[in-house]
């Protein structure tokens, strides 16, 4: 009967390295030893896929990999959108390199990755494509210095064996912040008030009747997550009643006084003012189309700051122009131009009663701060484990078996291990490797993909002299 716990980890004091590897990762073993002072990461010479060639998310072999050296190497962080001078600052002592080269796209981008070969790969809105994960044959990371990641291939890099993070809810506030002025700005109609005034004209009489107020209105939220949850909090401060609907299985403002759930369809007819805070994807491109647009209230006021595709475009300006709704906000648009861009040509740039922002939903101090010290926390806990918390393409365990491995910390022992598994047909999904004080004994926790046979264990036991002890758990 095997005992169903957790094993704890060792506090002995030895350094730590968490093997996780990816959907389709990399076909290597992990190393067998972290010195304790080790400033940086051990490469190895076998790498993604085979000793010289590079998987792509094509099916074919991506460019040849340059062999690494056994030796450590010198690690490079490409940075190839604008970031926070103080981030690059904390970067530095980081990482050998760290170039900094905003505005990297396309084609460019894919050239500088080959030439440059960076360990990681930092951005905020450029695209990351197949192509451009394939030409870094080097590249172990990619960060993506916001909350979404729907501009990376997450596929593709799962492919190749690239970790894909991100920064989650380091902008929620900053977002929610502009949700609720945007809705307060519909309701005012405060840019017209604004616009008015600039050109000289007087229209008190005409703006004192057009605002319903916010109090005892319903707000529909489409999307419960973090920024959703701020929104809701601050509505509720507003004396105003929360419907939301959420994708999955969060459930964390159920408690929240005057908040209930709602089926999505039911949210758009009861609710005096819909706002989306979902994520960009196939599960919610155009979520809210003409048949749902169709459901909202005349006196109804919509507002997406959270990407473009979630709300169909056409079917928005055609329910305006027609006063089907009485007004929208949005802070994201397709075919959003380029941030250095001076000029926007868009069919929502002459639609009544719509108020667009520039994409600022994130471009607050507060939050672009936040998301440069989380990108700073993500490369420190590269440097140290060679992982990537927040990691969005890590494959969880399908089974719950551990086997619990004390050898000699000589070479040849991991090798033993992987080598009885390996022939038994048993995958590694995750590994911790530990190396106890005065360096004469490891420990290995491996998380494998199904129950090895006695005879599996009586050989990984007996099998080498390096062995000291093997046992297997079942885990939670």
């Amino acid at each position: 009967m095997l005992p169903n716990v957790t094993p704890a980890r060792s506090n002995a004091g030895p350094r730590t390295h968490k093997y996780s590897p990816a959907p389709a990762a990399r076909d290597h073993a992990p190393s067998a030893c972290h010195a304790p002072q080790a400033d940086r990461i051990i490469r190895f010479a076998l790498r993604a896929g085979s000793a010289s060639q590079r998987c792509c998310a094509g099916g074919g072999p991506g460019p040849s990999a340059t062999p690494a050296a056994s030796l450590e190497e010198a690690m490079k962080v490409l940075i190839a959108d604008s970031f926070e001078a103080w981030g690059v600052e904390q970067l530095k002592p980081l990482a050998d390199q760290v170039i900094v080269e905003p505005g990297l796209k396309g084609d460019a981008l894919k050239t500088r990755l080959a030439e440059l070969q960076p360990d990681l790969l930092i951005v905020r809105s450029t695209k990351v494509t197949a192509d451009v994960i394939a030409a870094g044959t080097r590249l172990n990371g990619v960060i993506r210095a916001g909350s979404g990641y729907d501009n990376i291939d997450v596929k593709a890099a799962s492919a190749c064996g690239v970790m894909v993070a991100n920064c989650p809810g380091k902008n929620s506030a900053a977002v929610a912040e502009l949700t609720i002025g945007l809705m307060i700005a519909l309701d005012r109609r405060i840019p017209d008030n604004v616009a008015d005034f600039r050109a000289r004209r007087w229209r008190k009489k005409q703006y004192s009747k057009t605002a319903r107020g916010l109090k005892g209105r319903t707000l529909g939220i489409l999307g419960a997550g973090q920024i959703g949850t701020l929104v809701a909090r601050a509505a509720l401060g507003l004396d105003m009643h929360v419907l939301f609907y959420h994708l999955g299985r969060h459930r964390r403002l159920v408690d929240y006084p005057n908040c209930r759930r709602a089926e999505l369809d039911e949210l758009l007819r009861e609710s005096d003012v819909v706002t989306i805070h979902v994520p960009g994807g196939e599960t919610t491109t155009r979520l809210v189309d003409d048949r749902r647009l169709r459901l909202m209230k005349k006196t109804a006021l919509l507002i997406n700051t959270s990407r473009a595709g979630v709300v169909d475009e056409a079917a928005l300006a055609q329910a305006l122009r027609e006063g089907r709704l009485r007004g929208a906000a949005v802070d994201v648009v397709s075919g959003e131009p380029p941030a250095d861009a001076e000029a926007v040509d868009s069919p929502l740039c002459d639609v009544p009663n719509l108020y667009v922002t520039h994409h600022i939903g994130a471009s607050t101090e507060e939050a672009q701060m936040a998301v440069a010290e989380e990108t700073v926390r993500l490369v420190r806990h590269y440097k140290s484990t060679g992982t990537l918390p927040n990691c969005v393409n890590m494959q969880e365990p399908a089974t719950h078996y551990m086997l619990i491995v004390r050898m000699k910390n000589k070479p040849g022992s991991l090798a033993h291990v992987f080598k009885v598994i390996s022939e038994a047909g048993i995958n590694a999904e995750e590994m911790d490797h530990v190396i106890y004080d005065g360096g004469d004994a490891a420990c290995a926790h491996i998380r494998i993909n199904r129950q090895p046979s006695e005879a599996d264990l009586t050989q990984l036991r007996t099998g080498h002299p390096n062995m000291i002890d093997v046992d297997l758990m079942r885990v939670d």
